[in-house]
């Protein structure tokens, strides 16, 4: 059984009672994150949509349908936080846009909590960067011009970071036109988590 520290404990207890943007979220806070000390690979996302804030679980939903295969495991292993430590750029569900997407994830999240659950994990050995918020944030001025170019120059990043596109159901056009995505990165992607999660 792991044995998990007392300043572990006292991180999650004050994640979840966090209140910082309360008065910008369209709901109530509901911080959704998944880690342990032992975490070996960090998924560092934008933040929960609606669906996962009303299921209280992290990439419970078809973009995290996605994100598995993309990965090449089942869910008790995604959710396994001795394998996959969550931690999004924002928290909470931020509410959506006048055309219904989701809005951004709140910039308060990241510099508040991110180096507190890195400190706690310590021994994680590959950080997943997915999308251009993660990217901008973890990269600054190493990210490329855009999104498609980090992910394009992955290699560039390792063994450290691993940027991809989000795997939202939306992005299947940028999949059907950049087919190097599936026939390149996907496969060192899964190679590298095999190789991680024995």
């Amino acid at each position: 059984m792991l044995q998990f520290n007392s300043e572990y404990y006292q991180l999650v207890s004050d994640i979840k009672k966090c209140q910082t943007c309360v008065q910008f979220l369209p709901n109530l806070p509901n911080p959704i994150v998944s880690f342990s000390p032992e975490s070996k690979i960090i998924i560092i996302g934008q933040a929960p949509g609606k669906k996962v804030h009303e299921n209280n679980t992290p990439f419970n939903d078809k973009s995290g349908d996605n994100l598995r295969d993309w990965l090449g495991i089942d869910k008790d292993t995604f959710y396994n936080t001795s394998a996959f430590g969550i931690m999004p750029m924002g928290f909470c569900f931020p509410g959506t846009n006048d055309k219904g997407g989701d809005l951004p994830p709140r910039p308060e999240c990241a510099p508040q909590w991110h180096r507190h659950i890195l400190e706690q994990i310590g021994k994680a050995e590959l950080i997943l960067l997915v999308g251009q918020y993660a990217q901008k944030y973890y990269l600054g001025d190493l990210a490329k011009n855009n999104l498609t170019e980090t992910v394009k120059s992955y290699k560039e990043y390792l063994p450290v970071y691993f940027p991809l596109v989000h795997p939202s159901p939306l992005n299947f056009r940028w999949q059907a036109k950049n087919k190097w995505f599936s026939e390149e990165v996907i496969p060192e992607l899964q190679k590298r988590v095999k190789s991680i999660i024995k």
